[in-house]
């Protein structure tokens, strides 16, 4: 009996976080039918990651937001304002490109910590407090560019969002270098998750079989490496694939890791319990803040230097992306609940689906409605769960 009760906590452990992976899987194979291949083409599948890594940038912060018990509503607006300031560096003042990058994050920093003084120590609730924000930094942005366009920015700057890193290894049609890349991530890969299970079963905890284990390495490698084969196949790595990369490593180490991540759980599934625990409730609410300013703050440099453009309207609805994204990707509407990585598949599902849309010629009006209705079955089936799981106890 005992055996069973393990198999059934193993098939039922993190189901909507599978559900996602699986659901992704079969968009994009649906997609690849419905355009006749164009979807995973390799100048597609690079495009893919470059047009919405900005989004990715904001959904890593975003999460971490969500699972503390908060909403951002002004993330679309920061991205806008700091994207201004480092036009105004870079463009009119002739500064070096990467002092725009700093001065842009430092903005983002100092944002965060705005709007985290307001959350976490005059108790205001977040979703007011970015909700005034949003309107604040989209009217800063018009004055610091004088409700002007500035263009165009300096090719290492351009180079954040839309460069390459190929030709070290060499190859001949095919970047060396990239696939590397893939492989030592595959292998990086399995090295984590043999350490994940053994770590369980020191503490006698559900583990899959090793051929179910060795099955989900292989099958994971598989797909990591045709992947990254497309992408060598084009023009290699995207710089901005590689600062996606980084952000996963890091905050997934954070969110997992640290008193810091363990913290912001706690305070999202329970503020009472968190707040009589000795957690400092408001010092975290406060970083939790200047980290969304300070990714925000990056996702417009990304977006930028994607468009060669810094633009008063830049950064409209990338909110809504945002958190669409997080709660696609398992993050729970009352806090407490949601990874990195499934906020970065979330991005990617929403991803996929506009550009499989586009190739198909779907209206950009139908588009919008799509992602409403696959937000709303994404949150329905969160408190589907959380039902099914009371009834259950």
């Amino acid at each position: 009996m005992g055996a069973l009760e393990n198999v059934k906590t193993l098939l039922t452990r993190n189901l909507r976080q599978s559900g996602i992976f699986i659901a992704f899987v079969l968009i994009i194979a649906l997609f690849a039918v419905l355009t006749d291949g164009t979807l995973l083409s390799n100048q597609n599948v690079s495009n893919i990651v470059v047009q919405n890594s900005y989004i990715l940038i904001l959904a890593v912060g975003m999460v971490i937001v969500i699972i503390g018990g908060h909403i951002d509503l002004s993330v679309g607006s920061v991205v806008a304002f700091t994207g201004a300031v480092a036009g105004v560096l870079v463009v009119r003042q002739g500064l070096p490109w990467w002092v725009g990058v700093l001065g842009a994050l430092l903005v983002g920093a100092l944002v965060g910590c705005w709007q985290g003084f307001w959350v976490a120590f005059v108790g205001i609730p977040a979703f007011i407090v970015t909700l005034a924000g949003m309107l604040i930094f989209r009217g800063g942005t018009m004055v610091v560019l004088g409700n002007t366009q500035i263009s165009p920015f300096p090719t290492p700057f351009r180079n954040i969002a839309s460069g390459y890193a190929n030709g070290y290894l060499g190859g001949q049609g095919v970047d060396v270098f990239t696939l590397v890349i893939g492989g030592l991530g595959v292998v990086g890969f399995a090295v984590s998750q043999w350490r994940s299970r053994a770590a369980r079963l020191r503490y006698q905890q559900a583990v899959e079989s090793i051929p179910m284990f060795a099955a989900k390495i292989v099958v994971t490698g598989l797909v990591v490496m045709a992947f990254t084969y497309q992408l060598a196949t084009y023009r290699g790595l995207p710089f901005v694939l590689i600062i996606l990369a980084a952000l996963v490593l890091i905050y997934g180490a954070v969110t997992k890791r640290t008193i810091f991540g363990r913290h912001v759980y706690a305070i999202g599934g329970n503020l009472s319990a968190a707040t009589l625990s000795g957690i400092k409730v408001k010092w975290v609410n406060f970083g939790i803040f200047v980290n969304m300013g300070v990714l925000a703050a990056l996702a417009g440099v990304v977006f930028t230097a994607r468009l060669n453009l810094a633009n008063p309207k830049a950064g409209t609805m990338f909110e809504l992306d945002a958190i669409a994204a997080s709660f696609i990707g398992g993050a729970a509407v009352t806090g407490g609940v949601g990874t990195v990585i499934g906020a970065i598949v979330g991005g990617l599902i929403m991803g996929v689906m506009n550009n499989g849309m586009s190739l198909m010629g779907v209206g950009i009006d139908y588009q919008q409605a799509i992602k409403g209705m696959v937000l709303l079955l994404a949150v329905a089936f969160d408190v589907y769960n959380k039902r099914r799981a009371g009834s259950t106890r």
